[in-house]
């Protein structure tokens, strides 16, 4: 994929061997994009953090890296979905990208392609926890496919969506949903 700047992306699943460049995506995160993100400022992952993020079985847990095409030691973002044990046709979808690549459609990307492996491996519905403020992934996840619920809770909202059959683009504008929720 090529960002709107022109800068070309490789996406690939993640492996164990990615410890230091998810560490460093995460130390490079501004403290606004950390707490959207993390529900809190942190620059830093625990070891086991690592692990859990890097050695996924990518059947139940998915994680897909966006890397820079000319520099593969940038991260550009990370997509990840884990299913739901008790509910194996859901998974709760996450998302981070980077700050010098927000708004250049990786995290549209990102989503598609969670979206596809999700339906090849049986999942339905995907799961979207975040903060109330933040706009641009309630933006993106309401527009991933039919909004099948959304709740808020204090200053969380959860999303559910539907995965559909094939890859989409966005239907809804999320703002009046939530207006009505």
């Amino acid at each position: 994929m090529s960002l709107r700047d022109g800068r070309r992306v490789l996406v690939r699943p993640v492996s164990p061997d990615d410890k230091a460049l998810i560490a460093w995506g995460v130390s490079q995160l501004s403290r606004e994009s950390s707490y959207l993100r993390f529900f809190s400022t942190r620059n830093k992952l625990s070891a086991g953090e690592l692990r859990y993020l890097t050695e996924v079985d990518h059947v139940d847990h998915e994680a897909l890296v966006a890397v820079l095409a000319d520099d593969p030691s940038k991260l550009v973002g990370v997509a990840r979905f884990v299913r739901q044990t008790d509910d194996p046709e859901a998974a709760e979808v996450a998302m981070t990208i980077g700050d010098p690549f927000q708004g250049q459609g990786v995290g549209r990307e990102l989503l598609e392609l969670l979206m596809e492996a999700g339906r090849e491996r049986g999942i339905r519905r995907f799961v979207a926890i975040m903060l109330a403020e933040n706009t641009g992934a309630q933006r993106l996840f309401g527009n991933a496919g039919p909004v099948l619920e959304i709740r808020r809770d204090g200053g969380e909202v959860r999303l559910v969506f539907d995965l559909g059959t094939e890859r989409t683009r966005p239907r809804a504008e999320i703002p009046e949903l939530l207006a009505a929720a």
